[in-house]
C-alpha cells in the first residue's frame, strides 16, 4: 500500500496490522501510532482510525470474515 485510507471504523471486529517493509502510520481518534517493520497493532473493535503509508509498504491486516473489503 501506498496513501492514504479514508477514516472508518469496525463495530464488531479488532483489526491487526503489522508491517513487513515500508512504514505505516495509524491515526486513531486521539493518538496516532507509528509501525516500522516487524511491528504490529491492534485497532480495537468501534475505534474510528484510518491508515497511511508515505512510502511503499507491504504488511499484513487480519479482520475477521465479517468485514467487508473496500479497498483504498
Amino acid at each position: 500500500m501506498k496513501g492514504e485510507f479514508q477514516w472508518h471504523k469496525h463495530d464488531n471486529e479488532d483489526e491487526f496490522f503489522y508491517v513487513v517493509d515500508g512504514k505505516l502510520i495509524i491515526d486513531l481518534e486521539n493518538k496516532t501510532v507509528e509501525l516500522a517493520p516487524k511491528q504490529g497493532f491492534t485497532v480495537p473493535k468501534g475505534v474510528l482510525h484510518r491508515t497511511r503509508a508515505p512510502e511503499r509498504t507491504a504488511m499484513l491486516m487480519i479482520e475477521g470474515s465479517t468485514v467487508v473489503p473496500t479497498g483504498g
